[in-house]
Formats: C-alpha cells, structure tokens, sequence
C-alpha cells in the first residue's frame, strides 16, 4: 500500500436500491448452505445456487508458495522487489510464465517513473462478455526497504491463484474475467493510474467493476471491506458473514491504493484489507484476536516485511474471499 495518504470523500457509484439489499440476502443464505466455498454477485444481481456452489477453496498451500517465490526473488536482489529494481520484474516474470501456461492472454505495459521503467502485468481469461468486464487486481513492487511479502506480495499472490483456479476449472464465465499486477503503487499508483489514463473511455464503460487486494496476510489482522460500492461491499460482507466473521468499513487505506485511479473515473470498486501501521483496538481485539495496542502490520514498508509476516488464517480467508466475489461476479 502507498504512504501517499490521498483522502477524498466517498461516493456511491450504485444507487442503494431494494435490489441491492437483496442480493445481499439472497448471497448470504447462499454462503451458508455453501460451507467452505467463495464467490460473490455483481453489485446489480444476486447470484443463483449453482454460481454459488461452484465457488472454490483457494488453496493456502499454493498461495504461500507463490509468497515463497517472491521472497526468494527479493532474497537474491538486494532484499526488495521495487520499481526499477531487478526484483521486481523478475516478480513480474515470475507471475507472466504461470499465467502464460495456464492458457491467459498476457500484456505487459510499460511506463516510466522516476527515471525507471516500470511494468503493469495484464492477463484476460478467454471468454466471457467483454462488454462486461469483472477486474481485480493488486500492485506487485515493494518498498525498497524490503521484500514486501504482506504489502503486497498477499494480494499479488491470492489473485494469481485465484486467475489459476480459474484456469485449472476450466470455468467459462458469463462475464469477462481480467486480471492486473500494478507497478510503482508504493510511488502513488503510477501504474494502475498510467493504466487507466491510457484506456479509451468505451473500454473504461466495459468494466463492470474492480476489486482490489492490498495487504490482506497481515499479522495482527483485522477484516476491513471497501464500502466504496454498495453491491460489491455487499458481496463480501455477506461472504465473512456467513463464516461467523465481523467486517468493518476500510478506512485506512482510503486514496492510497490502486482502487483510487478507477473509482476517480466512475467505476465502481471494492476490496479487502487486513491492516496496515493503524493499532488495533481493544474492541477489534476482542472481536478479531490478536493485539490490542499493537499495529496491524507492524513491519509495514520495513525490512522484516518478509515471508514470516504473514498471518495464514487471514490469507487464507481473504484468498477464498476473493473467489467468492470473482465466482459470483463473474456468473463463473
């Protein structure tokens, strides 16, 4: 997540209508008869049972391995995957041959910040209405303080095996489904901003929404869901409701991640957040476990955001999460 704390006030981008509220009834029932499933609903249409069961359980085992990876590429380049450093396109690289092999259309895009060339990793799962575009995406460098495996080597992680089940699936969404890892997020949003800027408005019409994962493993978690989009925030609420697990509205992250470029152009967005340098409380304490008095992440953009910076039960619940909303909003 960028430092770069760019507030601005929030807006819907979807009336809060009577159809919204009950497609978050309808998903949450469909969770609870769905035990250990994810998926979710555009924010205009709740999804049938059959969208709902065939949601998956994102493998913890191969999203730590994805963490292991990126570590290792950090470990044997100068200890960060940043922009314009060679651990970051090796982490891009990393990224592209899996997702080559699973049978997506990949584009790298290019763009230059602070004197380096940065890198955007773009991958669309053939099929699906492209009229109707399902989009999540999380940013990939790290700070140059270090390896980054929380912020945000998590969300870069829990998407790519996410886009992997996909493929393993062989699901043939209604929807079109597309994937991104940003560059130069932690130097304000330089890619997915430069992204969006260079996308006609016609294409930028075509994406029904965008979810965005940033920091989602973090040790000391908490369970924070955008309320930017009230159809989306209720995709995933109604996910962590059904698991018996209390959401609040993200705050802290407000205009410093890779929603911001999207949502300041009229698409509406979503996402999840574990916690960054804000403290737990001691009522999130009691509600969520952990530490009260204690940052989130108290690594965040720090050396020791390594590989053992990770709390498995968020990741994995924030991975299946994820799902959910890509399943149910796709119509996979």
């Amino acid at each position: 997540m960028s430092s770069c704390a760019e507030r601005r006030p929030r807006r819907s981008l979807i009336r809060r209508t009577a159809a919204v509220a009950a497609a978050g009834t309808a998903i949450a029932a469909l969770v609870s008869a769905a035990p250990a499933t994810s998926a979710a609903a555009p924010a205009q249409h709740a999804p049938d049972a059959r969208t709902a069961v065939a949601a998956p359980d994102i493998s913890l085992t191969n999203v730590k391995a994805h963490l292991a990876q990126l570590q290792s590429i950090a470990t044997a380049n100068s200890g960060n995957r940043a922009h314009g450093r060679p651990g970051y396109k090796a982490s891009l690289d990393y990224l592209k041959g899996k997702l080559d092999a699973a049978g997506y259309t990949t584009t790298v895009q290019q763009f230059t910040s602070s004197g380096a060339t940065g890198y955007n990793l773009i991958a669309d799962w053939p099929g699906g209405d492209t009229n109707n575009v399902v989009f999540s995406g999380a940013h990939l460098d790290s700070v140059t303080a270090g390896p980054g495996i929380n912020d945000n080597g998590s969300g870069s992680a829990a998407i790519l095996e996410t886009a992997l089940t996909v493929a393993r699936q062989g699901a043939k969404p209604t929807k079109h489904l597309r994937f991104a890892w940003w560059g130069a997020e932690e130097l304000g949003m330089v890619g997915s901003r430069y992204y969006i800027n260079n996308l006609s408005s016609a294409e930028r019409a075509k994406i029904d929404g965008y979810l965005n994962f940033d920091m989602i493993g973090s040790p000391n978690p908490g369970y924070f869901v955008y309320d930017d989009d009230p159809g989306i925030e209720s995709v995933f609420k109604a996910f962590f409701s059904a698991k018996g697990i209390p959401t609040e509205i993200e705050t802290e992250g407000d205009g410093r991640s890779d929603h911001a470029p999207f949502k300041n152009v009229g698409i509406p967005v979503g996402g999840l957040f574990s916690g960054a340098d804000y403290i737990k409380t001691a009522a999130q304490a009691q509600k969520w476990g952990g530490t009260s008095g204690q940052a989130f992440d108290r690594c965040y953009h720090r050396s020791c955001d390594t590989s053992s910076n990770i709390n498995d039960t968020a990741l994995d619940r924030n991975s299946d999460a994820i799902a959910y909303a890509v399943w149910t909003l796709g119509g996979a």
